[in-house]
């Protein structure tokens, strides 16, 4: 038995509206609160609530375009540096995540830059409680290879998230959490490569091979 793409576009889609909501629901919520305002300071710290609201929305937005879109805006390789500013953006967003990124390549093939983008959130939302993220890529012949290291106190991994990056978790067992690692293990298994990771006490290191043509 295997997902069907309506079902998998659905569960996206519903994971999508599940991240924007608070964003979107406090730039509502900080208009409100505007229209109804006086005071000259709390009007000021309103505006900075929507500043940051709007920031949040657009950096989810540019995630969710390279990470589950076309791109179309792309060709068949994508600058880095539009990844790498994806990813900071979340994780300085966080206030508890260093970033460390170690990816020569100036550009990647598409489908290793959607890896790498869902790679390092599924690293990101393990660091509960703040630490290291560390982002490594490179072009090894006719492959890209992946790696994403998170490291911190507690790491917070759901083992479905695994099972769905690996191949193993049933269809039925899909939900919007679980849908992008499963869009990975489809990704990669497409390309002729494969995806895996290793939990440990303080730190998830994720990595994917994906070859090219």
């Amino acid at each position: 038995m295997t997902t069907s793409p309506i079902d998998l576009a659905s569960l996206l889609c519903s994971r999508l509206c599940h991240d924007m909501l608070s964003p979107v629901g406090a730039l509502s919520n900080g208009l409100e609160l505007l229209a109804e305002e006086k005071d000259p300071e709390m009007r000021a710290r309103c505006f900075e609530l929507l500043e940051q609201s709007a920031k949040i929305s657009a950096d989810k937005l540019k995630f969710f375009r390279l990470a589950f879109g076309a791109a179309g805006g792309f060709g068949e390789r994508v600058d880095v540096g539009e990844a790498r500013q994806v990813i900071a953006a979340l994780a300085g967003g966080s206030g508890r995540i260093t970033l460390n990124w170690a990816v020569r390549e100036p550009v990647l093939p598409k489908p290793a830059v959607k890896m790498l983008l869902n790679l390092a959130s599924i690293g990101m939302d393990a660091l509960v409680r703040g630490g290291t993220l560390d982002i490594g890529a490179e072009v090894n012949g006719r492959a890209s290879e992946i790696a994403v290291r998170a490291t911190g106190p507690r790491i917070a991994f759901d083992e479905n998230i695994g099972r769905a990056l690996n191949g193993t978790l049933p269809p039925q067992d899909l939900s919007s959490r679980t849908a992008p690692a499963h869009m990975m293990h489809l990704l990669a298994s497409q390309a002729g490569g494969g995806v895996q990771y290793a939990l440990g006490e303080d730190a998830l290191v994720l990595g994917a091979v994906l070859p090219q043509g």
